[in-house]
């Protein structure tokens, strides 16, 4: 099957131990497989958005790994917000990938050995209002049916183990069946 997705590279890796909405920005960070990100607040096995945490602390974890294209960063600079990797709380910020339009289930090889498996959109929450005030819109459009898009990234849960660093390469493996599109997760 032919991969319709160029291969990108990593921009910038951030990690936060606690539930803050932006992230410092890392040298590296590690990905561990089934967990997240080492060391970052929404490490594990089940949902640690604290939300999502409220209504069934037994759901598992499809939000291990936030990923935020560069070019989204361009987009809202043009606009007059101030953002950089990491102040969306994305953990891993790519260039090159049209993230949005990748399928649910296709595998990013990041680096040498690391895999993500995307699972959905990430779903903006007033929070991006709290940082900078119109942001929120900002990553909300419509399309020509009136359906809602969302801008704000993917969300991803690790396959393999590995350390992930800016200047990595990605890769887009897609799933046999490429035709799932990505819902909010």
């Amino acid at each position: 099957m032919k991969n319709e997705f160029p291969p990108g590279v990593v921009v910038a890796v951030s990690l936060s131990p606690t539930h803050k909405f932006s992230k410092p920005v890392q040298k590296s960070i590690c990905l561990l497989a089934g967990l997240g990100v080492e060391g970052d607040a929404h490490l594990g096995v089940t949902v640690k958005h604290r939300s999502r945490v409220a209504r069934d602390p037994t759901k598992p974890n499809l939000r291990q790994v936030h990923l935020i294209h560069e070019e989204l960063h361009d987009v809202l600079r043009a606009s007059g917000f101030r953002v950089a990797p990491g102040v969306m709380g994305e953990n891993i910020t790519t260039c090159g990938i049209d993230l949005l339009a990748l399928p649910r289930g296709a595998r990013l090889h990041i680096g040498e050995v690391a895999v993500v498996a995307v699972t959905g959109l990430r779903d903006p929450c007033r929070q991006l209002n709290d940082f900078q005030s119109g942001l929120m819109a900002a990553v909300l459009d419509r399309d020509a049916q009136g359906n809602l898009i969302r801008k704000a990234g993917v969300m991803g849960i690790v396959l393999a183990t590995g350390e992930v660093r800016a200047g990595d390469p990605i890769r887009v493996e897609l799933p046999s069946e490429h035709n799932q599109q990505l819902e909010p997760v």
